[in-house]
């Protein structure tokens, strides 16, 4: 990797270690604390009231070492609007559920016109600048899909579906922050082997202001990333797979949250048709704390799981022969 990659990462992750105290104590001054769900698991009850909305520390790391570096290119300046897009739509709930006092935000169509706002516009400023292609490749075959005029509406589902999965993940202390990490590394090689260092660059910072931001969030976390951070981590998956024109490696990369996901689908569907439950909770780590699994255990192996579908995701791309 370029010099400057590790640059970008190493000033992120260093802004965003020195950040984290201060932004912690600043919510801890303005009691925006955590409201835990009452259906969640009981130990969880523990954490409430524990400081909030920290995807605001590598959020702003991640755009200081961009500044410091000089990088804003047309890719960027797409990759961050799709990113602060989400993270602004995530604020505004955890702002919400604050005031409140209730866990509970903004209701799920106001979330959705958002994210449509949000997308119109990345749709917009990508053919102005050229990048749009409605061409898509398939995973380990040669074929490629021309969605035509269906190719903004792709996009949509992409953002929409990363958005939640990612934010559905944040459930227990490091669990998003440390997968998120580990699928941007793998979109930053795809970046940078497929003629995309800008992208690089963007990820690279990402990957290093969450690493920072982490090391205050893992078990017992000093604070939570909120929706700000969550659903601005799903924007900047799914901006760095769109714009790689990696979209439907994101299945694989993302693997983790596809499957976060299907077993909320999964359990919803399984009552309101049988009235039972085939989980013991959803989303799927939570069926594991109830099973006695202790939050290291349930996190390392959900990083673990990852760091295979990054690599599943990866090896796609070398067997296309993109990345050769």
């Amino acid at each position: 990797m370029p010099q400057s990659v590790w640059f970008t990462a190493g000033a992120a992750f260093l802004i965003s270690l020195l950040c984290g105290p201060v932004f912690i104590r600043l919510r801890q001054r303005q009691r925006a604390g955590q409201q835990i769900r009452a259906d969640g698991p009981a130990h969880h009850r523990k954490k409430a009231g524990t400081p909030t909305a920290g995807g605001t520390i590598f959020l702003l790391a991640a755009a200081a070492a961009l500044l410091i570096q000089g990088c804003f290119t047309p890719l960027v300046g797409l990759a961050l609007l799709l990113t602060l897009g989400s993270a602004l739509i995530g604020w505004v709930d955890d702002y919400a559920k604050i005031r409140r006092g209730h866990s509970l935000g903004l209701k799920a169509r106001s979330k959705i016109a958002g994210q449509a706002l949000c997308t119109a516009l990345f749709v917009l400023l990508l053919y102005l600048s050229g990048e749009y292609s409605p061409a898509v490749a398939v995973p380990f075959t040669d074929l490629t899909l021309e969605l035509g005029w269906f190719y903004p509406l792709f996009i949509f589902l992409i953002v929409l579906a990363t958005t939640n999965a990612v934010n559905l993940s944040d459930g227990i202390d490091g669990l998003a922050g440390g997968t998120a990490i580990i699928a941007l590394l793998a979109f930053l090689y795809i970046a940078q082997e497929s003629g995309r260092p800008a992208l690089a660059l963007f990820c690279a910072a990402f990957v290093g202001g969450t690493f920072g931001f982490l090391l205050y969030n893992l078990h017992p976390a000093r604070i939570f990333m909120g929706d700000v951070g969550s659903l601005a981590l799903g924007g900047a998956l799914a901006a760095a797979a769109i714009l790689s024109k990696a979209e439907l490696s994101l299945l694989l990369i993302g693997g983790i949250y596809v499957i976060e996901a299907l077993s909320v689908i999964v359990q919803v569907l399984s009552f309101q048709l049988t009235g039972r439950r085939l989980l013991l909770m959803a989303p799927l780590h939570h069926h594991f704390e109830l099973k006695g699994w202790s939050e290291w255990r349930v996190v390392t192996t959900f990083w673990g799981l990852t760091f295979i579908f990054a690599l599943a995701g990866l090896l796609e791309w070398w067997l296309r022969g993109s990345l050769l």
